[in-house]
């Protein structure tokens, strides 16, 4: 059976907004080759509408030094949790809605690698809250952001249970969590 897997970039605060603004002097090639495992792990990805959004207006055509990345964006299969889109034009995308619990757990009976989650922190917490997340694995960086979207609404209980972790060489602590 195949597993959803979330993986995000957070501040000590609880941010997953904008990491591009805060993340990048932490990033360094033992990051780079924990975020490559991940995306080798995955053969489909799983978003939420703002995400999906973002990432449809940016990986179609990015920037030259990105192509190599957006020929994996581009590639991988995409499914779209949303109650708002009809259509999603973006190659290899499909729309999830209605009962996305019941299509969801026939997407990870289905044969393949792990379904990625990247950013898609109102996703996230949903899947947390109705057990259909599997890992959430989060690299935990030494800043407070101050501000942004955090990753768990403020009175929101969610038991977890720590499955691995290491600290990297910039500090930054890498955890893995699955249901407790």
């Amino acid at each position: 059976m195949r597993k959803i897997v979330a993986g995000l970039f957070i501040s000590l605060d609880g941010v997953v907004e904008s990491p591009e603004k805060w993340h990048f002097p932490y990033f360094n090639d033992e990051m780079g080759q924990i975020v490559g495992e991940q995306m080798q792990a995955a053969d489909a990805m799983l978003l939420g509408r703002r995400t999906y959004e973002g990432f449809a207006a940016y990986w179609p055509n990015p920037e030259p030094e990105a192509a190599d990345m957006a020929e994996h964006m581009n590639g991988t299969p995409k499914y779209v949790v949303t109650s708002t889109l009809e259509t999603a034009s973006w190659e290899n995308s499909t729309i999830i809605s209605g009962d996305v619990a019941a299509q969801l757990k026939e997407l990870k009976n289905q044969p393949g690698k792990d379904i990625g989650i990247t950013g898609s922190a109102t996703l996230v917490r949903s899947l947390l809250r109705d057990g259909l997340l599997d890992e959430l694995r989060l690299l935990i960086h030494p800043i407070v952001v101050g501000g942004g979207i955090k990753l768990f609404a403020d009175g929101e209980q969610i038991p977890l249970r720590l499955l691995d972790s290491r600290t990297l060489e910039t500090g930054v602590i890498y955890a893995t969590y699955g249901r407790a």
